[in-house]
């Protein structure tokens, strides 16, 4: 395949900005087919994947029941535009695992999911200002990416607020100055678009207690989170529980889909309860729906995690290990069955800190990776993920390639 005849048909080649591989140079592998923890090039060059679906796949490539209960229900149709038993059992799942998604609403993507909860806040606060974070992705709708698109309205500029992650004492200043205009404030708990970057018990706490103090809400975008650390939302890791959370990925199991949920009495202002206006042609689509329902029973019936977190920490140790011996100053950020590699002297605990990360070694090290059969997220600001389908074998072929570099 070549992406120089892609560029004439798909905008830069690709149909999302980080599959161009801009950040690490080069052109991007096309894929061809995957399987387990592996993906295979259209050269049938096999690869050991650490992106999985940016995170989706946490039952690895073509899971079996996943795969046969999609063939399955292919034989009742695609796409109603009716509502069917399915949307009904995720959205059961999806409540008894996060029970403060009292009632909830699924989409096609998390940029809709957020873009919807953002709605919701405006219209129940009626205010207009909101928070976001510095390296915190949510999404491209207009009100959340003003800091790195052009195309958005100066009003929207003016009404969204850019702080730095786990910064509490300017998160205290700004809510004493604007507390009684801002509708809410949108975070990542856990943040996986600077590189995964770990918040401060403090960082969240404070979130809670100043929107309850001035009346926001509190959203929780875990669009990569939920389901990825524990059968559920962050929140009762934590214990800080927000007025509305947003999931996606793991929950469709492969298919595209998002949700947005929270308290009751937020969720029925929206239509056909209330005046704020949200839809989608494709939303709770059949296929997506029965894709997350399996995927969420297997993971309930297995409940992988201390499991995946102990064959992320052996790989996580082991590069750790290598880089000291080898004199390479790097800092590892590593949660559950989530990694980030910063090449670095400072701990990262923002954005701010994330950059000054030597990204041309971390572009050496992806390319040698990728000689070895090894595909690591094509950027320094991504996160690896390990799903259930990785084997012991694959964190040695890993730890061995790492070494040569």
């Amino acid at each position: 395949m070549d992406f120089e005849i892609a560029k004439n048909f798909l905008i830069g080649g690709v149909n999302s900005p980080i599959r161009a591989f801009k950040a690490v140079g080069g052109n991007p592998i096309f894929i061809k087919r995957a399987k387990g923890s592996k993906i295979y090039s259209y050269d049938n060059k096999e690869f050991i994947d650490y992106v999985c679906g940016y995170g989706t796949l946490i039952l690895g490539h073509s899971h079996d029941e996943v795969i046969n209960a999609i063939k399955e229900i292919l034989n009742y149709g695609m796409h109603f535009y009716a509502i069917s038993e399915y949307e009904i059992e995720l959205a059961r799942i999806i409540k008894s695992a996060i029970p403060q998604m009292e009632l909830m609403r699924f989409t096609n993507s998390g940029t809709e999911a957020v873009m919807s909860a953002i709605r919701i806040a405006r219209g129940y606060t009626k205010r207009d200002k909101i928070i976001k974070f510095s390296g915190n992705y949510h999404g491209h709708s207009d009100s959340l990416i003003v800091d790195i698109s052009e195309g958005i309205p100066k009003s929207l500029k003016n009404d969204t607020i850019i702080l730095e992650y786990n910064d509490v004492d300017t998160l205290k200043e700004v809510f004493e100055k604007y507390g009684e205009e801002i509708a809410c404030v949108i975070v990542e708990p856990i943040a996986g678009n600077m590189g995964l970057v770990l918040p401060t018990i403090e960082f969240l706490k404070a979130l809670r207690e100043l929107t309850l103090k001035y009346n926001s809400l509190l959203i929780f975008d875990e669009v990569i989170t939920g389901f990825r650390l524990t059968f559920g939302s962050i929140s009762k890791i934590y214990n800080i529980y927000p007025d509305i959370i947003t999931l996606g990925k793991i929950i469709g199991g492969g298919m595209p889909i998002g949700a947005y949920g929270g308290k009751r009495e937020i969720m029925e202002i929206v239509a056909p309860l209330g005046n704020v206006y949200q839809a989608g042609t494709f939303s709770g689509n059949l296929i997506s729906m029965i894709s997350g329902i399996t995927t969420l029973n297997i993971l309930k019936q297995l409940n992988p995690y201390e499991k995946l977190e102990k064959l992320t920490k052996n790989l996580v140790n082991s590069i750790k290990e290598i880089f000291e011996r080898k004199g390479i100053e790097a800092k590892i950020n590593h949660i559950g069955s989530m990694f980030s590699i910063f090449f670095t002297n400072e701990d990262v605990y923002n954005y701010k800190t994330a950059k000054k990360s030597n990204t041309e070694l971390y572009k050496k090290l992806f390319w040698k990776l990728i000689d070895k059969g090894i595909y690591p997220p094509p950027s320094n600001f991504e996160v690896w993920f390990l799903s259930t389908a990785h084997s012991i074998d694959d964190i040695e072929k890993t730890k061995e390639a790492i070494n040569e570099f």
